[in-house]
């Protein structure tokens, strides 16, 4: 125990800082929303579209260049199939959005709004001690390897009044990854139904959102916006733990801008 705490006084302060002060500095592998450089991509090309492997990407016969993040997997197919080397990833953490619609971004790859708080009657009861279950619908453990991040010395949401709860009944809401398979299906539905209310439900990552590489398949559906309603989507393959904290302060208010 001694030596245990002789080695945090060694480490010293280990908590970020965010959202106060300058902006995280991520590593120089990590991959932000997905971008194009203005003037350099042919109208008529359709190489990055053909080969995203889950049709994130939009280019219509009219012209214009979108990208769905919720279904983005933030991989690097479409930056190696572009001729013009036009795409790359920018270094933006701040993806998540209340609506689905709002994670369809332009070219730039920023999103027209970022996630707004929660409404106001439903903030004054939860936004201060917000209780989240989290279940992970059939997922590949990154996401939830990355949510649990969150609860480390170095992440610390418990900071904010944010904590991870064991059952349903002591949650405000649900936190929810993977691609909600067949057999988690009825499982989802019992656990959102346990929640008294009011209650929200957050899902994390692209399979929640869109169902992932797994769209369409027998044995996955399209999101867990499918079987609950969802108040906050956190894009990412898996999403950084920033994107993820990024998107829960601004839905409970802790940060406006």
């Amino acid at each position: 125990m001694i030596k245990a705490i002789f080695t945090r006084i060694k480490q010293g302060y280990r908590t970020t800082s965010y959202p106060r002060g300058r902006l995280p500095v991520l590593s120089d592998r990590y991959r932000g929303a997905p971008e194009v450089e203005e003037g350099s991509c042919p109208s008529d090309c359709r190489a990055c579209a053909e080969a995203c492997p889950t049709g994130a990407i939009s280019r219509p016969a009219e012209g214009g260049f979108s990208f769905d993040l919720g279904k983005c997997l933030f991989c690097e197919d479409c930056e190696r199939a572009c001729p013009q080397s036009a795409i790359g990833h920018s270094r933006e953490f701040r993806l998540a959005s209340r609506s689905r619609e709002g994670l369809v971004a332009p070219a730039s790859g920023k999103l027209a709004a970022l996630a707004t708080p929660m409404e106001k009657k439903i903030r004054a009861i939860l936004g201060r001690s917000l209780k989240l279950r989290v279940v992970s619908a059939g997922g590949c453990n990154g996401c939830e390897c990355d949510v649990n991040v969150l609860g480390t010395i170095g992440w610390d949401i418990g900071r904010f009044g944010i904590q991870f709860v064991a059952s349903p009944r002591h949650a405000d809401g649900l936190l929810v990854t993977g691609p909600v398979t067949k057999n988690m299906e009825l499982a989802l539905k019992k656990t959102w139904d346990a929640i008294p209310g009011p209650k929200i439900a957050v899902a994390v990552g692209a399979c929640a959102i869109s169902g992932g590489p797994y769209a369409d398949r027998p044995e996955a559906g399209v999101g867990a916006d499918s079987l609950i309603p969802i108040d906050l989507y956190v894009p990412g393959c898996p999403p950084h733990p920033y994107t993820t904290l990024d998107g829960l302060l601004r839905l409970v208010g802790r940060i406006a801008r």
